[in-house]
């Protein structure tokens, strides 16, 4: 087999992508919108066709292609797995939403696809470079779609908003990897963490790289003190782009971390634990403590986001196997909870309507018992209440951080999640206990209803038995 062949085989999947959007792209050219449905099921094949060629491409093996750019391993294999799977359950509560708004367009699942496309570059990038056009690649398409709805004011001061910060942002992560580049002669991970094993913390500009870059990751994930964007975004943009931005960029956003801090500055490890610890415990509190504060659903859900990161903050200070899985399964498990959470109020929601306010959720329990259902069991997976997936995810990070003697920093962390479970709790309370307000029959498609009740007891069912999960993200570190 040629070196080239080889590069072509293990990217298959990217390129697969990317040769399919570039079809969608051309077939909706030629589409008049009573037609528009044939650009949502292509996009649908594209991802079927690229999960296929992702499980059949699985290994257990490191491989570098592209001259050493491009890597294949187990995280990279089931991170992807995780992102397409979820991008192609997003596409489909997303259908019936953008029709109700007369905004059902080829260009939301095009931007939906190329932004898959960089999502899969940043887990799979073995240098500064690839992973830099893959992030861009990645923001770029969020930008667009945050704007999707031209004529909504609020979407359109939320672009805005995203647009000039993500920039700031961009520039702090591509001036610190300049410095990384400076000092280490090479755009290679794999030679930056040999240079920072040479140099080590007593080298200045290796710690000032590391702060322009630890901001940077920060603000993409919606860390405090850098999560100004998160709640005005999550709430201006349409809740079909709003599923989107708090899902899979998520796992993305997880698995930039693990590439630039854990392989690429790992020698560093001392310096940004210390960091983290901040951010994680200011995370923590102020997603928590402000939540109660939201009479907006999405607004509630966005600082709900930004506590959940301070969870997956600590599973990776811990700097150990056991806390970068239990750090994955916290993220891959809040990816699934926030995309459920999201669906239901878009099943909620019809033209005219968002239902992002807590009261449109009043006496939910009376109009469709099933689905009032489905949303206390997302509501008690986020809250952390077993036997959901959300407990076993909290549980995991906290064993991984009193592994390392930080029992102070789990308690912090069970306290704030104590007050977190007051504002979830709320929800459940409004559906089951408050009088109904909307006697409007739920209007949604079928397969819908079929997917996002699968989403739901699949929280449910991963946290009966969370095993096969765990199982999976601990293989990835061993």
């Amino acid at each position: 087999m040629t070196l080239d062949a080889l590069n072509y085989i293990v990217a298959l999947p990217e390129i697969f992508l990317l040769s399919m959007t570039c079809v969608v792209l051309v077939v909706d050219v030629s589409l008049r919108d009573a037609q528009r449905n044939a650009s949502y099921v292509l996009a649908q094949l594209s991802l079927l066709g690229t999960f296929l060629l992702l499980l059949s491409g699985m290994t257990d093996a490191r491989i570098y292609a592209f001259n050493d750019m491009f890597v294949q391993d187990g995280m990279a294999d089931l991170l992807k797995l995780f992102v397409v799977a979820i991008v192609a359950v997003v596409f489909v509560y997303s259908r019936d939403y953008l029709k109700g708004r007369s905004i059902f367009k080829g260009e939301y699942y095009l931007l939906g696809l190329f932004a898959t496309l960089g999502m899969m570059l940043m887990i799979s990038s073995a240098s500064l470079l690839m992973l830099y056009l893959g992030l861009e690649l990645l923001s770029l398409c969020l930008y667009a779609m945050v704007a999707l709805h031209r004529d909504n004011g609020n979407a359109s001061e939320a672009a805005m908003k995203y647009f000039v910060l993500g920039a700031i942002a961009s520039g702090m992560l591509l001036y610190g990897m300049s410095i990384l580049y400076g000092l280490s002669g090479s755009l290679m991970l794999v030679d930056i963490a040999h240079a920072v094993t040479q140099t080590g913390s007593t080298d200045i500009g290796m710690v000032f790289a590391l702060v322009f870059v630890l901001v940077a990751l920060m603000f993409k994930l919606g860390a405090v003190p850098f999560h100004m964007w998160v709640p005005d975004v999550y709430q201006g943009s349409p809740t079909a782009v709003t599923v989107f931005l708090s899902t899979a960029p998520k796992l993305a956003g997880f698995a930039i971390i693990m590439r630039l801090l854990v392989e690429a500055l790992g020698g560093l490890h001392t310096d940004w634990q210390q960091m983290l610890v901040i951010l994680a415990v200011l995370s923590m509190a102020i997603g928590n403590i402000v939540a109660i504060a939201q009479a907006n659903i999405k607004r509630m859900l966005a600082y709900s986001t930004i506590s959940h990161v301070g969870f997956i903050i600590l599973g990776i200070l811990a700097a150990s196997a056991e806390g970068y899985a239990s750090a994955m399964f916290y993220t891959i498990a809040y990816a699934l909870m926030s995309l459920g959470g999201f669906g239901i109020i878009m099943l909620l929601a019809r033209s005219g309507f968002e239902a992002d306010q807590l009261d449109d959720f009043k006496g939910l329990n009376q109009r469709s018992p099933w689905f009032a259902f489905m949303m206390l069991i997302l509501m008690f997976s986020m809250a952390g209440v077993p036997p959901t997936l959300g407990f076993w995810a909290k549980l995991a990070v906290l064993k991984s951080i009193i592994h390392i003697d930080m029992v102070w920093l789990a308690g912090v962390a069970v306290f704030f999640s104590i007050i977190g479970v007051f504002y979830y709790l709320r929800i459940i309370k409004l559906m089951y206990f408050d009088k109904q307000q909307d006697n409007t029959p739920l209007q949604c498609s079928t397969d819908m209803q079929f997917v996002l009740s699968g989403n739901a007891l699949l929280i449910l069912a991963l946290g009966l038995y969370p095993t096969s999960l765990m199982v999976l993200c601990v293989s990835v570190f061993t």
